[in-house]
């Protein structure tokens, strides 16, 4: 069967065939997506702990706390998950459809090859600290280990902890001077230069996403077993990994979050290092930790979703074009080329701006849902990937 015959015969994942947890905690996971990359805008102001501005007004502070503990670190680990999950399904959709591995594995290079692409002009254009061209890029090493054992997947993730300590606690151990030490094109008022910024910063952004490696082996292992698609039947191994995941994120973030609302002042590099490293390890707890709870949620709401939870599906089902949308939207309310609410909004009034795009995504996702129509970005990366007009979920 060629791939042209073989995305006819497997077409579009209809909506009553989807599972619903991974559709409903990506819509949900763009909230936090949106919280966390919302307070990069935030300017004008000297700059703190892991870059957050520092803030002077007590619910600021209270909310930069929330933000790090909570969202900080913890929100991309659970995206990785969910793509690498994602991918594994293809994967396996396709070759139980009767397509030869060599052709799945083409199909899903040329998909990780558009990401890149997609994830390029994203940054140029819009957000240099985009994941779609890292996704693109994990895409391929995916494909790499379809056939490596689930143990060794669960041993890589583990010793891939270590690098993502040693890295992540290194890259934030130094006191800020008050300035800026990425991300530059954020405050800066000529559109031109910004623009000439943004790839630079869009290839130093992996670094602070070091822990998405240990969750994409993790997301792959748990798609083989099915833990989302067919959830019931992994409900021990659910909760404790909500209650272990989210109770490590919250106690291994707070030393950084107290830090960066300034309720506690590190004695040192070193301690901010081991501050830095236990946050970003425990973010990827917290990442599967979210992951679980809403997937245990999705236990309970079984095959009778009401209006809310079909508007955060139809945002999960269009989370590219979701996605894209809040870059949109940020840049043209917070920049300092366009209406400038990033130099005199706080943390707070950020998480305010955040939340409401992202529920706007959701209203637009719905509607999008009841015409019957896919997110336009959706549309096109799965045009650009199968080529044909009637292509596969």
């Amino acid at each position: 069967m060629s791939l042209k015959e073989a995305s006819v015969a497997v077409g579009p994942v209809g909506a009553r065939e989807r599972a619903l947890a991974p559709d409903l905690a990506r819509g949900l996971m763009l909230a936090l997506i949106a919280l966390a990359n919302s307070v990069i805008y935030l300017y004008g102001r000297p700059y703190g702990t892991r870059q957050h501005i520092v803030e002077e007004h007590l619910l600021d502070r209270i909310v930069s706390v929330l933000d790090v503990a909570l969202v900080d670190g913890r929100a991309y680990p659970m995206f990785a998950g969910l793509f690498a999950y994602g991918v594994v399904q293809v994967f396996r959709r396709h070759m139980a459809a009767g397509v030869s591995e060599p052709q799945v594995r083409m199909l899903l290079r040329r998909r990780s090859r558009w990401l890149i692409v997609f994830g390029f002009v994203h940054a140029v254009l819009l957000f240099p600290g985009d994941i779609l061209g890292q996704y693109g890029v994990v895409g391929f090493i995916l494909v790499a280990l379809t056939r490596v054992s689930e143990r060794k997947l669960l041993v890589a993730a583990a010793t891939w902890l270590v690098v993502v300590a040693v890295l992540q606690g290194a890259a934030y151990m130094m006191p800020s001077d008050g300035g800026r030490s990425f991300f530059w094109s954020f405050e800066t008022a000529d559109p031109i230069k910004a623009l000439l910024l943004h790839p630079l910063e869009w290839l130093m952004t992996p670094i602070g996403i070091l822990g998405v490696g240990s969750a994409v082996l993790v997301g792959t292992w748990a798609a083989r077993r099915a833990i989302l698609t067919n959830p019931s039947a992994h409900r021990p191994l659910l909760v404790h990994t909500a209650a272990i995941g989210l109770t490590a994120a919250v106690v291994g973030g707070l030393p950084v979050a107290l830090a960066v609302g300034r309720f506690w002042e590190p004695t040192s590099p070193l301690v901010l290092w081991a501050a830095s490293a236990l946050h970003a390890v425990t973010g990827i707890a917290g990442g599967l930790g979210y992951a679980a709870v809403i997937t245990l949620v999705a236990i309970r709401i079984g095959d009778r979703p009401g209006r809310v939870v079909q508007a955060l599906v139809a945002c999960g089902q269009r989370s590219l074009s979701c996605y894209l949308f809040q870059s949109v939207v940020f840049v043209a309310l917070l920049m300092p080329y366009t209406l400038g609410l990033g130099a005199t909004l706080g943390t707070a009034g950020v998480a305010i701006v955040a939340l409401g795009t992202w529920l706007v995504s959701v209203l637009l996702a719905d509607l999008l849902r009841r015409a019957g129509w896919r997110g336009p970005a959706e549309v096109m990366l799965r045009r650009l990937t199968y080529r044909t007009g009637k292509i596969a979920g």
